[in-house]
């Protein structure tokens, strides 16, 4: 996994959609989905590391952004 597109994609083959409209609530449930996913053995230990990592960081991203529009 690569992308954020990619997890979205491996989530899609679980019948997992995740669209709430909300940018950080979206990544934040993904990464939930990520999580019961590896608990469940559904997914690989390098994968489970990597769609962290990119969920995590693109969250970090989001709410900088988010911070940055308030002022």
């Amino acid at each position: 996994m690569k992308t954020i597109y990619d997890i979205q994609q491996h989530l899609k083959k679980f019948g997992t959609y995740i669209y709430v409209g909300d940018r950080l609530a979206d990544l934040e449930l993904m990464e939930d989905e990520v999580k019961e996913l590896y608990r469940s053995q559904c997914m690989e230990k390098e994968d489970f590391q990597m769609a962290l990592l990119l969920l995590r960081g693109e969250i970090a991203r989001e709410k900088d952004r988010q911070q940055g529009e308030e002022r």
